[in-house]
């Protein structure tokens, strides 16, 4: 079986290619929409969260994930102590996805990590894809989000690898500035290329060896 992380700094168009993959019938395991799930209410990590910062717990129960950002994002100490609670869990249940997907004898999987490179997930791949895109369109694209400020846009970048050098490390690349059918076609044909045959991890790691 063969697993494609899938990642790509804010604004890029990763959700939509991930989106686009599972419309391929590639099984994609969604980090983020794991951590959505362990932070609302009634999830694993609240009580945790909320024991190391106090205060961010919702009125519903869940913790206020814009209050916990705030408090993290231009603090690296507390940041890393954040990554701490909640990478190990997004990780268990990365594992049990994986599993599952094993059992079903998938041929190729994805795992959609927003921090891929930062966290070290690069290692768990046999390929990474990357999606990207200009800078103007990035920011165009992150400023009509609700709440977004060009001082939390900046906080986030910081917090990222730079997008030339996630480029640089990827094994494909995806363009998303050409529009969404073009996207579609350049997903569509990885897709195929990796399903064709199952694949070792390749030698030439860190080097892009398609842009598609």
């Amino acid at each position: 079986m063969i697993i494609l992380g899938l990642t790509g700094s804010i604004g890029m168009g990763k959700s939509n290619a991930a989106a686009t993959l599972r419309r391929l019938g590639v099984p994609l395991f969604d980090a983020d929409a794991e951590v959505h799930r362990l932070l609302a209410p009634g999830g694993e990590a609240v009580a945790v969260v909320e024991g190391a910062f106090p205060g961010v717990r919702s009125e519903a129960g869940g913790i206020d994930r814009r209050l916990l950002g705030q408090l993290v994002f231009r603090d690296p100490p507390a940041l890393r102590r954040l990554e701490g609670i909640l990478h190990p869990m997004v990780r268990r249940a990365e594992r049990r996805f994986v599993a599952r997907a094993r059992a079903r004898r998938a041929s190729l999987v994805v795992l959609d990590i927003p921090l891929l490179f930062e966290s070290g997930g690069v290692e768990r791949c046999n390929f990474v894809l990357v999606v990207s895109a200009p800078l103007r369109l990035q920011r165009e694209r992150v400023m009509r989000r609700a709440g977004m400020s060009e001082s939390r846009f900046a906080d986030i970048l910081r917090a990222q690898l730079p997008d030339h050098e996630k480029r640089r490390r990827a094994d494909f690349v995806v363009a998303t500035a050409l529009g969404r059918s073009v996207t579609f076609r350049r997903l569509k044909a990885i897709v195929g290329t990796l399903r064709q045959r199952e694949l070792p991890r390749p030698h030439w790691r860190g080097r892009v060896c398609a842009r598609s």
